[in-house]
């Protein structure tokens, strides 16, 4: 789908190129010169004609000019590198594009880019194409929004200067490093690729009764001290595990029943920002409720109302509304999903994680729901109970195929693990039927197959095998390594080259 996309605003660029052209082609007296007008060498059409660009202008002898009503540009004709015709237009004193002409000095390609004109011109700045863009809008600021691009894939932000509002991107384009989405504001054609993430944890899990405390950090932490520890353990994140996003957990008593918790954990918040990092928030339900459902709906809007407010409207947070919802049916879900997206109309929809059926195990049927067009789908996939434990590599391609049906361009793996990584397994050679190493080899496939974005389960939790990093220094002096280098391995085979 990438590919195609791309291809497809290439196509769109050339088209815009075309028309520009065009228009500075037009004529103001006859038109085009036909069989037989060619320019000689100082030669030219009749009193007031002029030669447009894709008509047969040669390339050009120095003085070759146009009787009664200008000249072409010198050696190079009138399409020649630098513009397309220079300064003050292809005509002189009277000529059709004067200065402010369709095309300007700087010509047919600025930088990273089709075509740019000049304000007045028939492409205002920010152009076709923008640093970084494909296609920008028609004035200022303009369809598309900004000086970016639908698929600008320019590193950066997932959504840059230029942001939501007026369209799909700004500066840096939509799709950024690998993106969140190649389309408009809710859109449903998205691209989760550029989910190169793990999950950080509480120590004791995400189902806690009360504060949740991401591993390495303490209830008695204050912001600042929250943000340095922060700023040090996803600094291991990126140059270590090569991730560019994190998922962590929220609950009522980490934000409504602690507030001043809540002030502080806004550090792992704020230090990923900083980054460039992605970060999905998501809702745990507490211990004491079972984790599958909210006691209290009321208190569980409160809560999300204040995640919201604080980050509703940065382009690198996104808002996974329930993990594991297993106490709802599907449908009961899906409806309390709807009801979150018209209770925070201001959260882009390709912003908005909507979990599977019940452990997030299949996201066929709210992928198929038109109140949850656009938003981003989370399946979790374990080699355990009731998921498959096949031993081939197929089998494994299979069941995600299955569980994500077509809409594999939205979902992402929000939990892949069940795989020990600290206990010294390779898992670096060949399957020979080990079930582990047929999840590992056919998850990992399929999700780069499908462009899917994945967070491993954990990249960091003190104290779990399946963790793939693992927390070393005191105070806020914090690094992380490696538990299995072969594991890794397999876990960002998954994200693709």
């Amino acid at each position: 789908m990438t590919t195609f996309a791309r291809h497809s605003i290439l196509f769109t660029a050339a088209t815009g190129l075309s028309l520009a052209l065009g228009l500075g082609a037009c004529s103001s007296g006859k038109g085009t010169t036909g069989n037989g007008g060619t320019t000689g060498n100082g030669g030219g059409p009749s009193a007031g004609d002029m030669a447009a660009l894709g008509g047969n202008t040669q390339t050009g002898s120095t003085g070759g000019t146009v009787a009664a009503g200008g000249s072409f540009q010198p050696a190079g004709g009138s399409a020649r590198l630098g513009g397309a015709p220079g300064t003050g237009g292809g005509v002189t004193n009277g000529g059709y594009p004067a200065t402010g002409a369709t095309m300007a000095t700087g010509g047919a390609s600025a930088t990273g880019g089709t075509a740019i004109a000049l304000s007045g011109g028939n492409l205002s700045l920010g152009g076709t194409a923008a640093t970084g863009g494909k296609t920008s809008g028609t004035t200022t600021g303009g369809t598309l929004g900004g000086n970016g691009g639908v698929d600008a894939g320019g590193s950066g932000g997932t959504v840059a200067t230029g942001g939501r509002t007026g369209g799909a991107s700004g500066t840096g384009g939509t799709t950024a490093s690998g993106g969140a989405t190649s389309s408009v504001d809710g859109g449903l054609v998205a691209d989760t690729s550029g989910f190169h993430c793990v999950n950080w944890a509480d120590k004791g899990d995400n189902f806690q009764a009360g504060v949740l405390q991401p591993s390495g950090l303490l209830s008695s932490d204050d912001y600042a001290t929250v943000k340095a520890k922060s700023d040090a353990i996803l600094s291991g994140f990126q140059t270590v595990l090569k991730v560019n996003a994190i998922r962590i957990p929220i609950n009522e008593s980490t934000i409504v029943t602690n507030p001043s918790w809540w002030t502080a954990y806004k550090g792992i918040l704020d230090s990923s920002i900083s980054k460039n990092m992605r970060i999905i928030v998501a809702y745990w339900g507490q211990a004491g409720n079972n984790g599958g459902k909210p006691a209290d709906v009321n208190v569980f809007y409160t809560m999300w109302q204040a995640v919201v407010d604080a980050y509703g409207t940065n382009d690198l947070v996104y808002f996974d509304i329930m993990n594991e919802p297993w106490a709802y049916s599907p449908n009961a879900f899906m409806d309390l999903a709807a009801q979150w997206i018209a209770k925070f109309p201001t959260v882009p929809k390709n912003h908005i994680v909507v979990a599977g059926d019940y452990n997030d195990e299949d996201v066929n049927k709210q992928g198929a729901d038109p109140r949850l067009a656009g938003c981003l789908l989370s399946i979790h996939a374990y080699p355990s109970s009731s998921k498959t434990n096949t031993t081939t590599e197929q089998g494994w391609r299979d069941y995600i195929k299955a569980k994500v049906g077509p809409y594999y361009s939205r979902a992402i793996a929000t939990e892949w693990s069940g795989t020990p990584m600290s206990t010294g397994v390779d898992y670096s050679g060949a399957i020979n039927g080990d079930v582990n190493m047929a999840y590992l080899v056919g998850v990992a496939g399929q999700l780069k197959d499908y462009g899917m974005g994945s967070c491993w389960w954990a990249g960091l939790e003190t104290g779990n095998t399946y963790a793939i990093a693992k927390l070393s220094g005191t105070g806020t002096n914090l690094s992380i390594s490696v538990t299995n280098t072969s594991g890794l391995a397999r876990i960002q085979a998954a994200w693709g080259p």
